[in-house]
């Protein structure tokens, strides 16, 4: 069995490669193609946090599982900590193990990105990043592959983390949620909120948000903007399950108020943007075929330059 680390995860992982993984999975999941339960955890209510379990298989990518941790609370390391162990698909065997916390906050802004590349006006010049965190950082990155912003905003709690993000990004930190909101075309929203960051009465005719934030206390978009926006995610199963699988900004919908699953619009079932006015909402949860998708680039890229640590776990 392989056993990656972290830095050499970040080393093999191709970004670009990425999104074009995570599309190819999301086609394959809403053409019924994938096996992927919702996401099931244990509570770890004292902390605040939780222990998920999110396994899946591809025929094009493979079988994995990925678990995950998420504890908010977290001031001294990432709230969201993760591993991925990788099996072959024929036999069962385990065939890597490799650490999942970059995968985790490198596909999730590669979906966004994806989702930004079919919904997002293609004129598309102002981004809004609302947060700080590894999220907010790993968006910044991929979201300014698909589209040529001239302007970035970063708005955070906290003020000089906000900065330090805005100058990594080259863009510039702003005083609240809606002065980032303010005539933004792209949104990444990124937070741990309870309460809406992303409102109706902020957004401009036209823009396409991003929201992967999520707190089952509370909700990062409002009511009106669910409501208004053409709706896209991940997977209706998932997105609409109870927790911990499900966005708490969908709970109680029904599958017919999605208007399309990512794959659905990669396969050219379902059509996107419809006019330049219109708003968009990539609502995410997470789903494990992208977590599959990033360890096969991985572990592929990992066997061709002979990186990582060979052990045998039948050895005594």
């Amino acid at each position: 069995m392989l056993i990656l680390s972290r830095s050499q995860v970040e080393e093999l992982l191709d970004l670009d490669a990425l999104v074009d993984a995570v599309a190819a999975a999301q086609a394959d999941l809403s053409a019924g193609a994938a096996s992927m339960p919702p996401r099931i955890a244990a509570l770890v209510e004292e902390q605040g946090g939780l222990l998920g379990v999110m396994p899946a298989y591809l025929p094009s990518a493979g079988l994995a599982c990925k678990l995950v941790t998420l504890f908010p609370r977290n001031r001294d390391r990432h709230t969201h900590q993760a591993a991925i162990m990788v099996f072959d698909p024929a036999n069962g065997s385990p065939v890597a193990l490799m650490d999942g916390t970059y995968v985790t906050a490198t596909r999730t802004a590669a979906a966004s990105a994806l989702a930004t590349r079919l919904l997002a006006r293609e004129d598309a010049s102002v981004l809004a990043v609302l947060g700080s965190g590894v999220q907010a950082q790993s968006h910044g990155r991929a979201l300014t592959r698909v589209r040529d912003f001239a302007e970035i905003r970063v708005a955070a709690r906290n003020r000089e983390k906000a900065e330090a993000l805005a100058a990594e990004l080259g863009g510039l930190a702003v005083d609240s949620w809606q002065a980032a909101l303010d005539g933004a075309d792209v949104v990444a929203a990124t937070t741990h909120a309870d309460e809406p960051v992303v409102r109706r009465e902020w957004l401009s005719p036209g823009v396409h948000v991003n929201s992967v934030g999520l707190n089952q206390t509370g909700r990062e978009v409002d009511a009106a903007t669910v409501a208004e926006a053409l709706l896209v995610v991940e997977s209706r199963a998932s997105s609409l399950a109870p927790p911990p699988a499900g966005a708490p900004e969908l709970a109680g919908m029904s599958p017919e108020a999605v208007h399309a699953e990512l794959g659905e619009l990669v396969r050219g079932e379902k059509p996107g943007r419809t006019s330049a006015d219109q708003i968009t909402l990539y609502k995410s949860v997470g789903v494990a075929v992208q977590d599959v998708a990033a360890a096969a680039l991985v572990l592929e890229a990992a066997r061709a330059r002979r990186i990582g640590i060979d052990i045998d776990l039948g050895a005594e």
